[in-house]
Order: structure tokens, then sequence, then C-alpha cells
């Protein structure tokens, strides 16, 4: 378990918003973290497949190729 302090100010927004969301603080707090975990990890593993590019080492595909093979022109 992770017990953290918040400033009054940030409390005080984060139980409104729970309470017009019909949820408790500490459920948007976990949905809070998760999103950003995730979004830290996408980013992490984009970094590292264009570093992967970039030293010569991974592939590119143009957008083009992208759109016609999932069919997804207009």
């Amino acid at each position: 378990m992770l017990t953290i302090e918040l400033p009054a100010e940030l409390e005080a927004r984060l139980e409104a918003l729970a309470s017009e969301h019909g949820q408790s603080a500490g459920a948007l707090v976990r949905e809070a973290v998760l999103k950003l975990l995730d979004d830290l990890e996408d980013i992490a593993a984009a970094e590292a497949a264009l570093a992967e590019i970039e030293a010569g080492h991974g592939q590119s595909v143009p957008l083009e190729d992208v759109v016609k093979a999932f069919g997804l022109e207009d």
C-alpha cells in the first residue's frame, strides 16, 4: 500500500471530481496512476524503437504503406 500527501488544494479538487463522478478519490488516483504508467511505458518503447532505427538496426514503414495495408484509404 502506498500513502501520499497532497496539498490541500489538490486534495479538494480530487475530492470534488470524485464526488462529481460518483467514485472515490482513491479510485480516481489509481486510474490516473495507471494511465500515467501506461503512457510512460509507451514512451519508453517508442524511444527504444527510435534508437534502434537510428542505430541502423530497425526498420520503419512509410505511413502510406501502412494506410494501404490496413485499407484505411479515404
